[in-house]
């Protein structure tokens, strides 16, 4: 895949530029090159659980300095779609405090307690106990409509592929008999707009640079932006071989961003 006329990278986060708390390898140096070359860059995550100043100083202590209008999680963009179609409505969440934290920060209003709430938003929780789980069960009970921030099943985990939201949803559908209503991460149409529009550019201008073929790729491809997979997460060579939307390049990790970003010498 070339990269000709490319100005817009739209670069996954877990198993891209890090896995755990630790970088991939070249990831650095690959966004240090976008800079250089003056590429616009959005991080797009399905990471509901943090806030993007958590992101920020997690980027921040790999040496990627990054702004936070340039990074679009599925908890900040979650928050936004709120925003934008029920401003007035109050809120439960299950997850991890960063949600809290995104959603409080676009000045969504949190409900006291779960039966007030008109939404209740899903996301991962990596210290969940029975008591929060009641909690939301209860707040679905009262009539709150389930929001997932995304609906992973897994995600690349330092010690491995680890469960993700997919897991919390699971428990409350089957416990309250409701379904989710809107999912809003990634393969989403409400993931990739909200990435062109920060961007301020059209898709066939654009990569996505993901880990993932059912979330990252298929974005891409859906809404006609260029893709490449990287093989440093969750998806071997041969699933993305054999996969139904197969991506536009196969990397071994973003760090062959460098070579590729290279002028070549014309030859003589």
């Amino acid at each position: 895949m070339r990269l000709d006329g490319i100005e817009g990278f739209i670069i996954d986060l877990d198993g891209t530029v890090y896995r755990g708390s630790q970088a991939v390898e070249g990831a650095m140096e690959a966004i240090a090159s976008l800079r250089k070359l003056g590429k616009r860059v959005v991080f797009l995550s399905n990471r509901g659980n943090i806030s993007r100043v958590m992101c920020q100083e997690k980027l921040l202590g790999m040496g990627i300095i990054a702004a936070a209008e340039e990074i679009l999680l599925s908890s900040s963009v979650t928050a936004e779609y709120l925003k934008m179609n029920d401003p007035q409505a109050k809120v439960w969440t299950l997850g991890d405090t960063g949600l809290r934290e995104e959603l409080l920060s676009w000045d969504i209003t949190l409900a006291n307690i779960p039966e007030e709430a008109d939404k209740l938003v899903i996301t991962l929780h990596e210290n969940l106990t029975y008591k929060e789980l009641n909690l939301a069960f209860r707040a679905v009970r009262g009539g709150a409509e389930i929001i997932a921030t995304n609906a992973d099943k897994s995600f690349p985990g330092e010690e491995g592929e680890s469960i993700d939201v997919a897991g919390m949803i699971g428990a409350i559908v089957s416990a309250t008999g409701k379904e989710v209503k809107t999912v809003i991460g990634k393969p989403s149409p409400v993931m990739a707009e909200a990435a062109l529009r920060t961007l301020g550019l059209p898709p066939e201008r654009c990569v996505v640079i993901g880990d993932s073929l059912p979330s990252d790729i298929a974005l891409g491809k859906r809404a006609g932006m260029k893709t490449a997979l990287v093989l440093s997460g969750s998806t071997s060579r041969q699933d993305a071989e054999l996969a139904m939307e197969r991506p536009d390049a196969i990397w071994d990790s973003i760090a062959e961003l460098v070579s590729l970003l290279e002028p070549k010498e014309e030859l003589v």
